[in-house]
């Protein structure tokens, strides 16, 4: 009888839940739409849940690419992860990275493998990327390749669906791209700028649809925006729901609930001055 009670407590620790590792970023977290604050722990419970999860970052921010490796790691413990998917990924690397995955040894030059980008900071991307190499789920791209890319900016394809084409959309999308040129991008670029941003949430959908779930994609931000982004892209496509929206935003950013479901507020930091590059870029 006392082995019988010693099996059923072993079977009965063995069910309990173990908790997640601390975050290692401190920050504000919240839900949009009910306001709730959340910890970090039941941000996980929620963002188990979804099908298709979208992670919205700044490039250049680490404190971001930390929580996402954190959040990868974390997802993996409370379900099975189905695929996760990166915008800093395009078609013609899938196949170099399918083939690293089913390596028997590593590369020792895995940016080198990967042909990898040098404007995505493999220093803050690399984590990231290592990790998912080592999941049984696939890592796939999800961005436009630059043949692709060139063909779209020389002649802008018709784009279906009513949310994606609304005039809001595309306006908040041309003031977005002229703030980030700082204002120095003639008129004339401006429909085929808009047309390649939204090429890209277009594909960034497409293959989000396609992926195993639960899929994760990880994005800039304004592509993972519920209002302009990805997720009317998916809706268009069919979707009976939108995906599930996180961004990762600096402390006294402004995040709406038509922006995203959750935020999570990282420690501001210092801004550099792209401007001053980019009028140099220009002459001016």
């Amino acid at each position: 009888m006392r082995g019988m009670w010693l099996l059923i407590v072993l079977l009965l620790a063995g069910c309990q839940h173990v908790a997640a590792p601390p975050p290692p970023i401190s920050g504000e977290i919240r839900d949009l739409h009910s306001g709730e604050l959340l910890t970090a722990e039941e941000l996980l419970t929620r963002l188990a849940k979804p099908q298709q999860l979208i992670i919205g970052e700044q490039h250049d921010n680490a404190d971001h690419h930390t929580v996402q490796l954190w959040l990868l790691q974390t997802l993996g413990e409370q379900r099975p992860q189905g695929s996760l998917l990166l915008e800093m990924l395009t078609p013609d690397q899938q196949p170099k990275v399918d083939q690293v995955r089913h390596a028997v040894t590593p590369p020792t030059d895995l940016p080198g493998a990967l042909a990898w980008e040098d404007g995505w900071d493999w220093n803050l991307y690399g984590p990231i990327v290592r990790f998912a190499l080592t999941q049984p789920y696939p890592l796939l791209a999800a961005n436009l390749d630059n043949r692709e890319i060139r063909a779209f900016y020389r002649q802008p394809p018709d784009l279906s669906g009513a949310l994606s084409n609304a005039a809001s959309v595309k306006t908040t999308l041309l003031e977005q791209i002229s703030e980030s040129h700082c204002g120095l991008l003639p008129k004339s670029q401006m429909p085929a700028m808009l047309a390649v941003q939204q090429q890209r949430d277009r594909r960034m959908a497409e293959r989000l649809l396609a992926a195993p779930t639960p899929a994760v994609l990880l994005a800039g931000a304004w592509h993972a925006r519920k209002d302009v982004g990805v997720p009317l892209h998916v809706v268009d496509l069919g979707a009976a729901r939108a995906p599930t929206v996180l961004l990762l935003a600096e402390q006294g950013a402004e995040v709406s609930a038509a922006m995203a479901d959750y935020v999570w507020y990282t420690p501001a930091t210092p801004k550099q001055d792209y401007c001053a590059q980019m009028r140099k870029q220009f002459g001016q």
